[in-house]
């Protein structure tokens, strides 16, 4: 790191904390009492500070990292501090160890694109700068800074744990990847991406070599043109990498800790008789295709100032006119899929504390045909998710796809949240953009949570069976 470019990072670290600091002092003042999950993360987060292990509430449904972490946290600090009474793991004091989250997430993220855009060094100090404020900043992400909830910490071990990845501490990864999973089940899902992106580069080898022995310079390594014959060419080959003594060997030697934990989990999912711990009844998993759509709608919404240009909306109009039979076939699918794999939560129906159930009222329910009237905006919201993917190898852009399928398509519940890890890996991985749109980004995710956090401080409201105060939230 360049030493105007330390300062100026160490600055805005500074100005961050301080930022969430005030805010999270309003949010806090205004909402002193446990909130939505909190009223199950507050009360066993505390019966860890007490020391009560065994106890457990059948209602939370993942693992106790979070809690694990805070009590690791939170009792050096009462003691160095000398603490007592009833601020001792306080629900305030539990909320701040997500304070402490964000500020690693914003460092991580910064390294993460030094990492990734190293050949693009010169000349993008404020760029790099700027895309991890924005990035740390990420409206869905950010407001859980203020909450007791998993996601600040379920985020910051999965961008650690990736960023060893791309150093090649794989040891270190996996045992990063433990934690996140911890703290949330899924991520073994992300885990699986660290060890896919391992595999992604022997093939990419393995390809490059096959192609230099064939002399074809037609075709760059990884790259293969969009069409049947290129597919099935990638198929055979994936087959025959996968088959291969020499090459599985090549890759446990170096992926091997990622297979520990993933044979790891399916011991544990096996003893647990499913992923979920404790309440299972509202969250069983199905083939909610649609996920996908919505997953690039929301993508599309939040990379706005950035992926999308009057450039880019020409180049998805010759695509269109050049290949009218294939997004024709990409559209008839589509709505086959949302006619029969659509599924609908409870949850999303009848609590009206969250965004989603009036995106869903107020869009998906003012007629039984707009899900299908929204295809062509799936289309294009997809097109313009896999437009950047052309400057990754085809490898690591299928293995990225992948996961990307197993942690959206499950999901029966339509929650926000379910979408930070996929968007923020995507959002990592595009080239890094112009100091315009970044600008334009940020402004973008300041008025957004600008706006959530108003409304969740101001815009209260009671139920009719009840005298708790609601607010409004992702």
């Amino acid at each position: 790191m360049e030493k105007f470019e330390g300062y100026m990072f160490t600055a805005l670290c500074s100005t961050n904390f301080l930022v969430s600091c005030l805010l999270f002092s309003r949010v806090t003042r205004e909402q002193r009492e446990p909130y939505m999950d909190e009223i199950f993360h507050v009360p066993q987060a505390q019966r860890y500070c007490q020391g009560k292990f065994n106890e457990w509430d059948p209602m939370i449904t993942t693992l106790p990292g979070l809690y694990l972490v805070s009590v690791g946290i939170i009792k050096p600090m009462v003691w160095l501090a000398d603490l007592t009474g009833g601020v001792v793991c306080s629900t305030a004091m539990l909320r701040f160890i997500n304070l402490l989250f964000n500020c690693g997430n914003l460092y991580l993220i910064y390294l993460l694109i030094c990492k990734l855009h190293h050949r693009e060094k010169t000349r993008t100090t404020s760029r790099r700068v700027l895309s991890s404020l924005s990035l740390s900043t990420f409206p869905v992400l950010y407001f859980f800074n203020f909450l007791y909830y998993t996601d600040a910490g379920s985020t910051f071990f999965i961008l650690f744990a990736y960023l060893m990845t791309l150093y090649g501490c794989h040891k270190a990864s996996a045992l990063l990847g433990v934690c996140s999973v911890l703290f949330r089940q899924t991520n073994i899902i992300w885990v699986a991406f660290c060890a896919g992106t391992l595999v992604a580069t022997k093939m990419d080898e393995a390809w490059r070599t096959e192609h230099t022995k064939k002399r074809d310079e037609k075709s760059p390594p990884s790259q293969v043109p969009l069409s049947f014959s290129g597919a099935k060419k990638v198929m055979v080959f994936s087959l025959e990498f996968l088959t291969s003594p020499g090459h599985v060997k090549a890759v446990l030697q170096v992926a091997w800790p990622y297979a520990v934990v993933g044979v790891a989990f399916l011991l544990f999912v096996v003893l647990n008789d499913g992923i979920v711990v404790g309440d299972r009844t509202s969250h069983e998993a199905c083939l909610n295709v649609p996920q996908l759509f919505y997953f690039f709608s929301f993508s599309l919404f939040f990379s706005l100032p950035v992926s999308l240009c009057y450039h880019r909306t020409l180049r998805f109009l010759h695509a269109l006119k050049k290949q009218p039979f294939f997004f024709l076939l990409v559209t008839a699918v589509s709505l086959l899929l949302v006619w029969k794999f659509t599924f609908v939560h409870k949850y999303l129906l009848a609590d009206n504390r969250h965004f989603p159930f009036y995106v869903w009222k107020n869009v998906f329910q003012r007629h039984e045909l707009v899900r299908f009237l929204l295809v062509p905006v799936y289309v294009f919201a997809g097109w313009n998710f896999l437009d950047p993917f052309k400057s990754r190898s085809l490898f690591w852009s299928l293995a990225y796809l992948a996961c990307l399928l197993c942690a959206t398509v499950p999901q029966k519940l339509l929650e926000f949240r379910y979408f930070i890890v996929p968007y923020l890996m995507y959002r990592l991985h595009i080239p890094l953009p112009s100091l315009s749109r970044l600008v334009g980004e940020f402004l973008l995710y300041t008025a957004v949570n600008a706006a959530t956090i108003y409304i969740f401080i101001t815009k209260t409201f009671h139920w009719p069976d009840s005298t708790a105060t609601q607010r409004f939230m992702w």
